[in-house]
């Protein structure tokens, strides 16, 4: 998320701290006060892509688990975010151009979240083939268990 999409709704939020104060009594106190919940889902925004920046490191590479976990967090957000926005947009008086671009990284977002979370998937499988496969390898490669290995051992000592 850019800093100027942040820097743009904080200061319709503080826009909006400025009527609730001229109208602290009034019914738009209330809506007023809409204005500055904004904030709140900017700021989980703003610590989950922290954290997938922190998860990615230097070399910018997450595990597809975790990008999974991180996207499906930031899409519930973006879906919070643009309810607030349609209920909010005109009151705050957020521009224009801000609700565009959320809306377009909530899709890029959402379009993220499916690539990963299906990578996360087919690597789940291919670690469960690979644990049955060396099961197998453990048994000799028999499907059916280790038990009919073409050896026997002969006893040592008196019969």
């Amino acid at each position: 998320m850019s800093r100027a999409l942040l820097l743009a709704l904080q200061a319709a939020a503080l826009g909006a701290a400025t009527l609730v104060s001229g109208f602290a009594a009034s019914p738009a106190a209330a809506q007023a006060s809409s204005c500055q919940d904004a904030q709140k889902f900017m700021g989980e925004r703003q610590t989950l892509t922290q954290q997938f920046q922190k998860a990615a490191g230097k070399d910018k590479k997450i595990d597809p688990r975790s990008a999974c976990s991180i996207f499906g967090k930031l899409v519930k957000n973006g879906e919070t975010g643009l309810q607030w926005l349609e209920a909010n947009k005109d009151w705050c008086q957020v521009p224009d151009q801000f609700a565009q671009n959320f809306k377009q990284e909530h899709e890029k977002i959402t379009q993220l979240r499916g690539q990963a979370c299906d990578a996360a998937a087919k690597m789940a499988a291919m670690e469960k083939q690979a644990r049955q496969q060396a099961k197998q390898a453990q048994q000799g490669g028999n499907p059916f268990g280790g038990g009919l290995t073409g050896e026997y051992k002969i006893p040592k000592g008196a019969l």
